[in-house]
């Protein structure tokens, strides 16, 4: 992602749906089109404009995948300002169960980009802070010599750190839960890793992420509850 003038961005948020868009995509996996519109409540061809917009400013990137256009964000910093955008406001208010169920979800686990945030993301940073694999040094957050092995050994699931310009961590302010979970290279390691032991699901229709009963086994033992 390249440099983005600051008035150009304040222009392409400035219409409510886009920011809408942006926060729907913080999910990590790329979206078409139509998904997109369904969850923002715009018509297709609405929601095409703001796509077009987004990625003009270069918020989003956007791909073709047969007959269908898929829209991801254009990287990890436009999904930490989002993120920090949310962490400003509140809630909306919820009015009917399924608005109810998706608020519990999203608070109990969620993708925030690439890594787990919510509680279970929160707790998850808290008791490998606790065992030592990530040091905390007055807020900047470092990983202890074989972290990836030793956390992979914890839990028992792989977590492979891919080599990448990335960090391989940094504390990312969890919007709803107000503390830090994992972000960076071992996060995304992280979230993967309990993708592929089914300790996590991804939900069809949000970013929240539905805890398997294996993930709540996995989860309890390490003293993470109230999922």
């Amino acid at each position: 992602m390249g440099s983005i003038a600051v008035e150009e961005i304040g222009r392409a948020l400035a219409e409510p749906v886009r920011l809408r868009i942006l926060v729907e995509l913080l999910g990590g996996p790329p979206l078409p089109a139509g998904a997109l519109a369904a969850r923002v409540g715009v018509a297709p061809s609405t929601v095409s404009a703001h796509l077009a917009r987004l990625e003009d400013a270069g918020l989003i990137a956007l791909e073709r995948q047969g007959r269908a256009r898929l829209a991801r964000l254009a990287g990890p910093a436009v999904a930490d300002a989002v993120e920090s955008l949310l962490r400003l406001t509140g809630e909306a208010a919820v009015s009917s169960w399924s608005a109810h169920d998706r608020r519990t979800a999203m608070r109990a686990a969620r993708s925030c980009y690439d890594h787990l945030a919510g509680r279970a993301g929160v707790g998850l940073a808290d008791a490998i802070l606790e065992r030592g694999w990530v040091v905390d040094g007055d807020g900047v957050w470092s990983a202890a010599a074989g972290a990836p092995e030793g956390i992979s050994a914890l839990l028992g699931i792989p977590v492979e750190v891919a080599p990448s310009h990335r960090p391989i961590l940094r504390p990312c302010a969890d919007w709803t839960e107000r503390r830090p979970h994992i972000a960076g290279r071992l996060g995304e390691a992280l979230l993967s890793g309990m993708l592929a032991a089914d300790w996590l699901r991804r939900r069809r229709d949000d970013r929240a992420l539905t805890i398997t009963p294996r993930g709540r086994e996995g989860l309890a033992a390490l003293a993470i509850d109230g999922l």
